[in-house]
Formats: C-alpha cells, structure tokens, sequence
C-alpha cells in the first residue's frame, strides 16, 4: 500500500478517486487546490501524487516540478482535459510517471497508481541490493548453530514484524549490522530501503547533514540542497550505527524525530515529516553513557524499546567451523584458489585462539590464509593469529604472570594458569596440555586435584568438533 496525494480543484472528483483509493487500502491525502498540495509536498513525503495540470493557485506543472526537486522517486500521474494532452506531453518530459484525460473511469487511475507504486517498488529493491553490497540479510543465511546465537535469532524473528526501536549490543565484528538487515528483511518494510549510517565515522556537523539534510547556503559548503538519510529512509527503516558516539545536539535532534516523526533540514525552515523505524547499534555501555550524561536519559529510553545482545565469537567458538568453511568458499571464488578447507591442526589453532575482533577477525584471517594458501586445505603455518605465543623482543621483559603486593599461594597460579589454557584449548585436555608443555597424564591429575570444573556438556561437543 502507498501514501498517496491527490490534487484537484473539481471536488466531487478530487474526493470520489480519495474514497476509491481509500477503499483499497492506501493512505490518501487531498489537496483543494495548487497551492496546498505544495504546502503537503512540504510537509511530507509521498509514493504517489495524482495532480490535475489546471487548476487554481500553482498548477500542474509547479506541483510536478516541486515533487521532482524534494522527493526525486515520487511518481507523478497528471490528469487533464482533452485540450492540453499536449501540456500533459511536456509534463511527461519533465519527469511525470503518466497522465490520464478526463474524463476517465476510477478503475483505469487505479490501475495507474498500481503501476506507479510497482516500479516504485522495483526501484526500491534496486536501491536496497546496491546499498546491501552484497550483504544477505535473510535469516537463513545467517551462519551458526550455537545456543548463543539461536537466542537472539529469536528475539529477532519476533522483533522483525513490528516497528518497535530495536538496540543492538555488542564488541565491534559480531555482526551487529548483519542483525539490523535481517531486522529489516524479515519486517513489513522489506520493500522500502534500508539505509545505514556509521555515527562515528562522521564529524558531528557533517552526521547532521547526514541524517537530515541541509538546504542551500546552510553552510558554507552547502552549494545544494541536500537530501538526509532519515528522508531516504521514509516507509523504510535507518540503521544508525556507533550510536554512543552522537553529540548531545545531534542526540536531541534524533529524539524528536522518534517522538514526533518530523525534523528540519539545516537552514530550513519546513517542518517534514516521516514514517521510519529506526534500528541502532553500539559497542558502549549506554546505561553507564546515561549515569556519566554522555548519553541522554530520555533518548536511550527511547531506544531501549528490544535490545539484542550480540555474544562475542569467544562465547559461541561452536560456530567457528561453520563460519571459518564459509569464509573459505568465498574467498577461494573471489582469489580463484582451489582451497576447500581447513587442516585439523589449522581448526584446532582457530577454536583455541580468543578472538578479541570476533567474526571480522576471523573473516579477515581467512581471507589472508586463503591468499597464502599453496594447497587444498589450509594449514596451520598458513595462519595468521594476533599475539597466539608467548612475549619475545619488546615484550620478553614484561611479567607473564602478576604477582600482587599480598602476594598469592603458588597453587592458585598454577589452577589460574590451568583454567586460562582450558579456555583457549576449548577444554580439550589435551589440546591445554600442549599450551601448557605438560603431558595429558599430568593436566588429568591437575584438574582432579585443583578442583577445576568443566562447563556442563561443552566438552563433549567441542571434542567432537576437532576429531
């Protein structure tokens, strides 16, 4: 369904087609005449206006001109009598969708505006598949099977049909992004756009011009009018990204579109309004922001409508096999390598480092072993892991264990030191012992004899994953 403007100075015909567009379920806004139905362009965007090229105040033409400058994917449908089709031509060059001579049937403008709203439609999908840049936002796609990440697919699944705020928390590179696409894949809005902003990425005076927009000579810069991402994403939804680092100005601007569905331009003066559910996202801790006033009170409130929390990739290595397999498909296609997997000892490296970057990490170190990879299968001296051994050079002087001014019993090192290597070796006994440069025999004594617990049933499924 579409909102739809309808502008025509002959009343009975004006709220006759309103009734009919009405009755099949589209939002219709009427106009009496010229002049109104540019104070609505104003006010707000619109999928479709149906305009008749004579009438009083501005005519036809200006609203078309108007529709084009401030909604550039508006379509235009002018109605006219039978003695200007040649000015409903020219307003074909102009950008108009089509045109109807009067009289016509209600039917056949239905017809027209369903054609109207279709290749709106195509042209949104188009716009959605550039801005996704290869990004697959369906839930299916989604690679993992751990509890951890069924958890928030659920939250999502459920989330996903309504138009409630959603937060999304969690470390940089667990995919906070992928989860908002899917937000918005699974919603209503499927259709409409998708548009992301990174909030950290931007100046603060630059990320307002961003979200909404400048008029011309607003700045010095300004040469133009600009268009701002919460109008982009009218009828759709904006990811706004790194949300916690927005200044308190900008965060105040964002609160009343939420509160109210309408801003200004920078410099302008027209108040216009949207219909945008707002998807954000942040590695800091807002509620902590809010105690120091980093971070407005009222706007987290706002925000924190359904938070998801994203589990760092260290609290679901279950899925490091799935993910590492799917990264190396990829970039085998895209180096054309003939790399189709990975060695045990390179997946038991994998499953035992910690992952301080998550998945882009992992992505990152794939595509590196890929790229370096001479053989089938990617070994372990193909990899590439962070700071995986022991300090040497620099950092050969510094402690490797911190021995407070109380001090500590030697037995609490040595089960801290045991626990530590479990952790990284997934809880492998033996994987452990080989960090630890003990035998098996000697870490199963350890373990028994310091009292160290294993999480319940995580064992036995990450001892299946590295056979």
């Amino acid at each position: 369904m579409g909102r739809i403007l309808v502008a025509d100075d002959h009343d009975s015909l004006r709220r006759g087609l309103t009734q009919a567009l009405a009755d099949t379920g589209h939002e219709v806004v009427e106009a009496p005449n010229g002049n109104d139905a540019l104070a609505r362009l104003h006010e707000r965007h619109f999928d479709v206006v149906v305009s008749d090229l004579k009438m009083g105040g501005s005519d036809g033409l200006e609203v078309l001109r108007t529709s084009r400058t401030l909604h550039p994917s508006c379509a235009v449908i002018v109605m006219t009598a039978f003695g200007s089709v040649h000015t409903a031509v020219e307003a074909m060059r102009h950008g108009a969708f089509d045109y109807v001579p009067k009289p016509f049937e209600i039917e056949e403008m239905e017809v027209k505006v369903e054609k109207a709203l279709e290749h709106r439609r195509l042209q949104y999908e188009v716009d959605y598949l550039r801005h996704a840049q290869g990004d697959i936002y369906d839930f299916n796609h989604i690679i993992g099977a751990s509890g951890a990440l069924h958890r928030v697919l659920d939250v999502v699944r459920k989330v996903s049909k309504s138009n409630a705020t959603v937060l999304i928390r969690g470390e940089t590179g667990t995919g906070k992004e992928l989860i908002a696409g899917a937000i918005h894949h699974g919603s209503t809005r499927a259709g409409r756009n998708f548009v992301k902003v990174n909030c950290a990425a931007l100046q603060d005076n630059l990320l307002e011009s961003e979200l909404f927009g400048h008029e011309r000579g607003a700045f010095t810069s300004a040469d133009k009018q600009r268009i701002g991402r919460f109008e982009q994403a009218d009828s759709g939804s904006l990811f706004l990204d790194e949300v916690g680092d927005m200044s308190a100005g900008t965060q105040a601007k964002v609160l009343r579109v939420l509160q109210e569905q309408e801003f200004e331009r920078l410099g302008g003066t027209r108040t216009i309004r949207v219909d945008v559910r707002l998807i954000c996202a942040t590695n800091q801790n807002l509620q902590q922001m809010v105690a120091t006033h980093a971070f407005r009170e009222d706007l987290f409130y706002r925000l924190n409508v359904v938070t998801v929390d994203m589990p760092a990739l260290r609290d679901r290595k279950e899925d490091i096999p799935a993910l590492a397999q799917h990264f190396i498909t990829r970039f085998s296609g895209e180096l054309k390598k003939r790399v189709v997997g990975l060695e045990s000892e390179a997946l038991k490296l994998l499953m035992r480092y910690n992952w301080p970057g998550n998945i882009r990490e992992l992505e990152n170190a794939i595509e590196r072993a890929t790229l370096l990879c001479d053989a089938p299968h990617i070994t372990a001296t193909d990899l590439t892991l962070g700071e995986t051994g022991l300090p040497s050079g620099a950092d050969a002087g510094q402690p490797i264990i911190h021995i407070p001014p109380t001090g500590i019993a030697l037995q609490d090192i040595e089960r801290r030191a045991l626990i530590e290597a479990l952790k990284m070796a997934n809880w492998i006994q033996k994987d452990a012992a080989d960090l630890l440069h003990i035998s098996p025999r000697v870490i199963n004594y350890k373990i028994k004899t310091l009292g160290i617990d294993f999480p319940r049933g995580r064992r036995q499924m990450l001892s299946e994953l590295v056979k």
